[in-house]
């Protein structure tokens, strides 16, 4: 599933956020979107789409744990073993 274009994002109700930024973040933020060939407002639009999907996809997962008594996410990742056998004595 695609990002929706800005087109979309303005026919929802929206509202003005402004925002004080320091000017290494601001420039950090135009050389991202310039990767992307975003303006900055669209990154940062889509930055936050995501972040939010993110902890909402998060919150479904630990609920579903909760729910069937699981754990679906390891704690932690369980690093392989090996043992050195070559010639080693």
């Amino acid at each position: 599933m695609g990002w929706p274009d800005m087109a979309t994002l303005v026919r929802m109700a929206t509202s003005v956020l402004s925002l004080r930024i320091d000017g290494e973040l601001l420039e950090r933020l135009r050389q991202h979107a310039a990767k992307r060939g975003m303006s900055v407002q669209d990154y940062v639009v889509r930055t936050l789409i995501r972040d939010d999907f993110d902890e909402r996809f998060k919150a479904a997962v630990e609920e579903t744990e909760r729910f069937y008594g699981v754990t679906l996410t390891p704690e932690k990742p369980q690093k392989a073993q090996v043992k050195p056998r070559a010639g080693i004595r």
